[in-house]
């Protein structure tokens, strides 16, 4: 349906790209996101811009040009159908190349997108398109129309739906994004130039997109950013991407996050290849991709895998890993504290950063030529699991493990890990190659200014010349004020003034910032669980840790108001049958002694006075669940936990076991 040709060897167009070594910004002189569009249109013309997968072999890639005279010709197409400057448009899609289409569309006539995935609940259907006050919907297939027919009784503001793919059946009523395209071209060939004209008129504070957070808790909240929150985002991010990059776009598109790396890759004209949680590792030795961003669980997922080879492999193999991963460990530990890669969060005095010195650099000596020999002969084949070229990946949405985190850093595959939310476009922190300091999400973002502020009294902790080192490694709740910090709630005046005050947002994320400068964070003040003796637990911290058990999925800590913590728990049933637990379901495991025997002794032991926790940290008692926890039910699309869902869903287990504690 779109321009564009197949790409039967990704290879071919690999070479074909690095013949060019050097990003081009198009951000000079460039106010908002139809321009660098446009820019990029020009500037990289014939290079290849987006590809979708047509077989495990062959992708078909549309290039700039092809594009943005695609996306002229949607957005003309748009305007004839009666869209107006400003107005809000619809796009429930996922990952594909019409996606991005449909934005361009969108974009170039000077309205702003509303978007989500098919995740979407039928709820938020209604709620998100009335209250967003959407008139044109496009949907990804027929299956989402199929869902959108249902309410559109109620949803009496919609005039038009937009079919995104082609369809062999036809559609009373609904349009085909080819038919708007071909509208829009015949427009254009009759001398239109509406699309042109609404572009010059968009201004930095226009609308960019809409975006209703999923939520942890309450009704969804529409997320006003603007065409300067983005080019903002773009221009300051301190990860190089360079035109001969291949990007893989494996996040859901609709998030603010993945938008950021799409946005990057067409600022810079390399080619983004879209991917799915199903194909990611056929993709990733397909395209071999040199950039991806990504989520905790992608790295979670892959080191779960990589364990399970190594266990099933032949034990001299299963020696030679220890061996390299022992050696990488040290290593990489030595070079972090010479380039300052090491959090400080009491800030050492120079006596002590001198017996490190020499410790670090005794222990890098001995074991950098055992060092170089496993690296090379073990190492290498499990950097080659996420394709040959592949420079790093920038991993967001949710903290990321640290035994993960170190983990992959450790054996040579740089996982960067940024930090922000969708009210700030989303980045306000992010490690770079040069700042990874594992255990934090790096230095603060360019032109972001940061203050810790007491969670209970209010006063400002950091930046405060009253306190040593000006309040570095002081706890306390993150606020931000940037070019990134969102316009505000959509029709939610009384909930935007709540967390943005002169400007700074209120993140409810807790944190401090190192003596090294990096921002790290300890939980939320919302997740934050205050015991009925006025302890205060940050229960992320908790989870991430019972998480590091191979026989744990998922995990969510309660207590709120009462004596002591309890889990509960979603074991994971491959490693029970492992471990010779005759169980076939969640169900039968819920209810099996030696699984309730075997979880008790795994919390007993990751969190426990040897891992640093205090008495009231630890976990008095659990619930195994009898169903894993689910996206668009108790989890949101960023696999966050909607503790709320969950504590109402298991309210009557949750209290008995609260009743076994007392």
């Amino acid at each position: 349906m779109w321009p564009g040709k197949a790409i039967p060897n990704i290879s071919s167009k690999i070479l074909f790209c690095n013949a060019i070594f050097k990003p081009m910004s198009n951000l000079e002189n460039v106010k908002n996101v139809a321009a660098m569009y446009q820019a990029s249109a020009r500037k990289y013309g014939e290079l290849p811009a987006f590809a979708t997968k047509l077989s495990p072999t062959k992708w078909k890639a549309i290039t700039y040009g092809e594009l943005y005279e695609t996306g002229l010709n949607l957005a003309t197409g748009l305007i004839d159908l009666g869209v107006k400057a400003k107005e809000h448009i619809a796009i429930l899609s996922d990952n594909r190349v019409e996606w991005i289409i449909a934005d361009y569309g969108v974009q170039l006539c000077g309205a702003a997108d509303v978007p989500r995935g098919s995740d979407i609940t039928d709820s938020e259907i209604t709620y998100i398109l009335d209250h967003a006050d959407v008139r044109v919907v496009f949907v990804e297939n027929t299956e989402m129309l199929a869902r959108l027919q249902v309410h559109l009784p109620v949803l009496k503001k919609i005039t038009a739906v937009i079919l995104m793919i082609e369809s062999s059946a036809s559609h009373k009523g609904v349009l085909t994004l080819q038919e708007v395209i071909e509208n829009g071209k015949k427009s254009r060939e009759n001398g239109s130039k509406k699309a042109e004209e609404r572009i010059a008129a968009i201004e930095e504070d226009s609308l960019f997109t809409l975006i209703y957070t999923a939520g942890t808790t309450g009704v969804p909240k529409g997320v006003m950013l603007t065409h300067k929150n983005m080019i903002s985002q773009v221009e300051q991010v301190p990860i190089q991407v360079y035109t001969n990059d291949r990007v893989l776009s494996i996040l859901p598109v609709w998030h603010i996050f993945e938008r950021v790396f799409e946005m990057m890759a067409i600022n810079v004209g390399c080619c983004t290849y879209y991917s799915n949680r199903r194909t990611i590792a056929e993709d990733l030795k397909q395209v071999q991709p040199s950039f991806l961003g990504s989520a905790p669980r992608l790295w979670e997922n892959l080191y779960q895998k990589i364990k399970e080879n190594v266990r099933k492999a032949h034990p001299i193999r299963r020696m030679l890993f220890s061996a390299a991963y022992f050696c990488s460990h040290v290593f990489q530990d030595s070079v972090a504290f010479f380039y300052f890669r090491k959090p400080d969060l009491r800030g050492r005095n120079l006596f002590t950063s001198l017996l490190l010195a020499v410790y670090n650099a005794i222990r890098w000596v001995l074991i950098l030529v055992p060092y170089g020999i496993l690296n090379a002969g073990v190492m290498e084949r499990i950097r080659l699991s996420v394709g040959g070229s592949f420079k790093g990946s920038v991993s967001g949405g949710g903290a990321l493990p640290l035994h993960i985190d170190q983990f992959f850093n450790y054996i040579g595959i740089p996982v960067l890990e940024g930090y922000g939310m969708t009210e700030t476009s989303p980045i306000l922190a992010v490690r770079s190659y040069e700042r990874l300091v594992i255990g934090t999400v790096g230095p603060v973002f360019p032109g972001t200014e940061i203050k810790i502020l007491d969670i209970n009294s209010g006063e400002i902790l950091y930046p405060n010349p009253s306190k040593p080192h000006n309040g570095r490694g002081l706890k306390g709740v993150i606020h931000a004020r940037g070019p990134q910090v969102m316009k505000g709630y959509y029709k939610e005046e009384e909930k935007t003034r709540e967390v943005l005050q002169d400007g700074f947002m209120n993140t409810g994320d807790i944190g401090m910032i190192t003596f090294n400068n990096c921002l790290k964070l300890f939980g939320r003040t919302k997740d934050t669980i205050v015991l009925f003796g006025g302890e205060n637990v940050e229960p992320i911290a908790i989870e991430a840790k019972l998480l590091e058990s191979a026989f744990i999925d998922q995990c969510m800590v309660v207590g709120q108001d009462e004596k002591s913590l309890g889990a509960l728990i979603v074991p994971s049933l491959n490693e029970l049958q492992r471990s010779g637990i005759s169980v076939q379901t969640l169900e039968e495991a819920a209810n099996n002694e030696k699984v309730k025997k075997l979880i008790a002794a795994e919390i007993k032991r990751e969190i426990s006075k040897d891992q640093r926790f205090k008495s009231y940290e630890k976990v008095r008692d659990f619930i195994l669940l009898p169903k894993a926890l689910e996206v668009g039910d108790e989890l949101t699309g960023k696999l966050s936990l909607k503790r709320y869902i969950i504590t109402e869903k298991y309210k009557k287990n949750i209290t008995e076991m609260n009743r076994r504690a007392k």
